[in-house]
């Protein structure tokens, strides 16, 4: 069976992340293996949006958080809870968009060319799963409606996907 999404990319961002999250919930399947759900929703984001050039998971092991599936260049593998914007998503439990990573104190620099970010985390019966996390190659890049829609998906992730006893 060919799983796709098809997106026009000249549908403004909210119809946009309208059409991808209803696609995202007929692609994604509680059955199928969380690696791979998650595998195919950053795919999904990365061939939706162009302003993103990095997005991917990074899963929390009860100590730190772990890279997960992702779209984009190579990343950092672990990262220490409140450390970076990662990390202080996850120790805050709240989204952060930061316009300009060099003005975040802290920020971890997989890609040197990462100018803005996003991360969400992913939260599951007041449990921390991991973020969602978003790069762009240019400043400003995510906004109020990134916020909205991606906590939807998160939350979708978290309520549907997330396997209820994930550890």
């Amino acid at each position: 069976m060919t799983q796709e999404i098809s997106i026009d990319k000249h549908l403004a961002e909210e119809e946009r992340y309208s059409l991808l999250i209803s696609q995202l919930k007929s692609l994604l399947s509680k059955e199928d293996n969380l690696i791979s759900n998650l595998s195919n929703l950053t795919a999904a984001i990365k061939e939706t949006f162009e302003k993103v050039s990095w997005v991917g998971f990074y899963l929390f092991d009860g100590q730190r958080l772990f890279l997960g599936p992702f779209q984009g260049k190579v990343a950092c593998t672990i990262i220490e809870i409140g450390k970076g914007v990662c990390g202080t998503s996850a120790e805050k439990r709240e989204t952060i968009i930061v316009p300009d990573v060099d003005k975040f104190p802290g920020h971890i620099a997989c890609d040197s060319g990462s100018k803005s970010e996003i991360v969400i985390p992913l939260i599951q019966n007041n449990r921390l799963l991991g973020v969602l996390d978003l790069d762009s190659h240019e400043y400003n890049s995510f906004g109020n409606t990134d916020k909205e829609y991606l906590i939807e998906i998160c939350r979708f992730l978290c309520e549907e996907i997330f396997p209820s006893d994930y550890k």
